[in-house]
């Protein structure tokens, strides 16, 4: 996999970088990959293939709907390692095992997109129209991504792992999103990750807050 540099998210990848809205800050960007293997990818690669094939050999679920149905599929396999690689390049520092991380992929589509952008990203959209003259970052957003990966040839996954397995979260994470495009034909893959973190948490304010208790707490007990 490599991180390919567009101009195309250059602007929007600046305004969300670090977007303070007051009470909360959103963190977010857009990266591209080329689903061309490196030489540490391709090791991975079939890491990754050989754990999967280890799993399905080991297990003996029979339901229909479970992991091991989408798994036995060559080509769902593929499109999981490709995924997995690029969480890989996002998250350097966290290990990721296909079987426990495909649970965490969603299948969506482009509605389903917009939906979670209107919900989580509004006051952002509001903010970008503040000062690009009205314009929209929605759809600024999807026409620079359109011009990465071309959005009508895409396969879109979100992937929202439980609390203890989200990479993303930081302490005084509100909530976190992430979501990929996948062109086949162009072997790209755009990801979209966001995080709101708390502006209080992060300065530090609750742990202040508690200290005081504490203190008073014990200047009481010391005058009893």
């Amino acid at each position: 996999m490599k991180l390919l540099e567009d101009t195309h998210l250059d602007s929007i990848n600046i305004f969300l970088s670090c977007l303070n809205l007051g009470e909360s800050t959103i963190k977010g960007s857009l990266e591209a990959f080329s689903c061309k293997h490196t030489g540490a990818d391709r090791k991975l690669s079939i890491s990754l293939e050989h754990e999967i094939l280890d799993y399905l050999g080991q297990s003996t679920d029979s339901d229909s709907a479970s992991p091991v149905d989408y798994l036995l599929s060559r080509s769902s396999r593929k499109t999981l390692i490709y995924l997995v690689l690029t969480l890989s390049h996002m998250y350097p520092d966290y290990d990721f095992s296909p079987v426990r991380t495909h649970l965490f992929f969603k299948d969506e589509d482009w509605d389903s997109f917009k939906l979670m952008f209107e919900t989580y990203l509004f006051e952002a959209a509001e903010e970008w129209a503040a000062v690009n003259g009205g314009s929209s970052l929605f759809e600024s957003m999807s026409k620079a991504i359109d011009e990465v990966v071309k959005l009508g040839e895409c396969e879109i996954y979100s992937y929202k792992p439980d609390f203890e397995g989200d990479p993303f979260l930081e302490e005084g994470a509100i909530w976190s999103l992430n979501f990929f495009f996948y062109n086949r034909k162009l072997k790209r893959i755009l990801s979209f990750r966001c995080c709101c973190i708390s502006n209080l948490a992060a300065n530090g304010f609750i742990g202040d807050v508690a200290s005081v208790e504490d203190e008073d707490d014990l200047l009481r007990d010391m005058e009893m």
